[in-house]
């Protein structure tokens, strides 16, 4: 039953990754795509903003596809905590912790789930290591 539960987690919040990365890179799922979230990047101070979109939206994707599927799950952990940082530092910190705020519950929830799988490891249902 391990095995089950760390590929639906995987799965979960894997798939979430994979529609964030093309709302930016592809405006997929209401997203702005490159342009309209680069936008908003350069109003946050995240500067230039369509190249931090791109890469981004790759890191979301590309950190995603290899969480859901088990593979190089570190890689894909770190991918996570990369763009969540990012998400806590620049967007959700200066509203507290809850997310009813704003704040960084949330996407920490998210950094702390990738990196317990990464640790762990991606249990039976994965295609790698």
């Amino acid at each position: 039953m391990m095995d089950l539960g760390l590929l639906l987690i995987r799965l979960v919040i894997g798939v979430s990754f994979i529609g964030h990365g093309t709302q930016k890179l592809f405006g997929w799922f209401g997203g702005y795509g490159p342009k309209g979230t680069g936008g908003w990047m350069e109003s946050i101070g995240i500067k230039p903003g369509v190249l931090m979109a791109v890469l981004a939206g790759l890191a979301e994707l590309a950190g995603g596809l290899l969480f859901a599927v088990g593979l190089l799950t570190p890689v894909a952990a770190a991918l996570i905590v990369l763009t969540m940082l990012g998400a806590m530092v620049k967007v959700h910190l200066p509203n507290g912790y809850w997310v009813d705020k704003g704040g960084i519950e949330y996407p920490f929830v998210l950094v702390v789930v990738a990196i317990a799988i990464a640790l762990i490891g991606p249990g039976a249902y994965a295609i790698g290591f």
